[in-house]
């Protein structure tokens, strides 16, 4: 039987939609199962190929899940009504501090022009410094590039040249500040699982301008060289990012084992839109909901360090 097209274009074979919808294989396969959506049918060679009207909706969701909702509770809606969520959440956030600067970077986006875009992002970062350009742009930025994709406005791979262009951005900005000697030594990760690495770069950026000196270690790191990592590297603080889509019971499980396995000195934060949605305490955890309280704690942290010492 071979595959139907729609006006929007050719069906696409699951590789093509992984790229496209950001969904793993695994993902796609087991909603086909549980869901009953997508729907792909099956071409001469028995390859599953997907419509276009069906990875616009796979691609909605996705960025709905990115930003806390489950895909059990809305992958009924019809991708109109996935849309108007979208919507929702977009007009919901904070008014954006530039939105002639958010035009510009997707009209460069949407241009394909690398090199302005690194120069742009580059020029806002030397222009408010680190801390402002994370806490005061950065936030918004990301915001829209994530809407647009969302929208359909923007495709996988100019949301990915945004994240490198920005993640250059911020290496640079980094760099820029001597490496300390003292405290706190703060190591760096994600749990395996969470993929998303950018929040890791951007408490980066807020913490060395306050004296902090970061080891890095990039997203996935399994929990037990979490452990070794931070005995071998002396860290005074274990910092771990989480998405808004990553699991609150998994991430509870394993910060409370985490916390039994480090040192009782080694201070454990988690941080990212993930946290806004735990309910309980965990104990000898520091939650982190939002990124100016990153500065707080790290404040916090060295005056308990000043009191105890004292």
């Amino acid at each position: 039987m071979n595959p139907p097209t729609d006006t929007a274009g050719l069906a696409l074979n699951i590789s093509a939609v992984e790229r496209e919808a950001g969904l793993s294989k695994d993902v796609l396969r087991m909603w086909e199962r549980r869901y009953g959506f997508p729907k792909p049918v099956r071409d001469d060679n028995g390859e599953r190929r997907y419509s276009a009207t069906e990875v616009a909706k796979l691609r909605a969701i996705k960025r709905l899940m990115d930003v806390g909702l489950r895909p059990g509770k809305i992958i009924a809606h019809s991708l109109d009504e996935l849309n108007a969520l979208a919507e929702g959440r977009v007009s919901a956030r904070r008014e954006p501090a530039s939105p002639a600067t958010e035009s510009e970077i997707l009209a460069l986006l949407s241009g394909h022009d690398a090199p302005a875009l690194q120069n742009m992002l580059a020029n806002l970062l030397m222009r408010q410094g680190l801390q402002r350009f994370v806490l005061e742009t950065l936030t918004s930025l990301n915001h829209a590039v994530g809407d647009a994709w969302m929208r359909g406005d923007l495709a996988v791979f100019e949301e990915h040249l945004y994240t490198e262009q920005l993640q250059v951005a911020l290496r640079t900005g980094i760099n820029a500040f001597p490496r300390q000697l003292g405290a706190p030594r703060v190591l760096l990760t994600t749990f395996p699982g969470e993929q998303h690495g950018l929040g890791l770069l951007m408490v980066e950026a807020l913490v060395v301008p306050e004296g902090a000196l970061c080891i890095s270690l990039g997203p996935q790191t399994p929990l037990m060289d979490i452990r070794r990592a931070a005995v071998a590297h002396k860290a005074n603080i274990v910092a771990l990012s989480f998405s808004a889509s990553f699991p609150v019971r998994q991430a509870s499980d394993g910060l409370s084992a985490l916390r039994r396995d480090l040192p009782p000195h080694v201070t454990l934060w988690a941080g990212g839109e993930m946290t806004r949605r735990v309910r309980k305490t965990l104990p000898g955890v520091v939650l982190i909901p939002d990124l100016a309280s990153t500065i707080v704690a790290l404040r916090s942290w060295r005056a308990h360090r000043v009191t105890a010492t004292a």
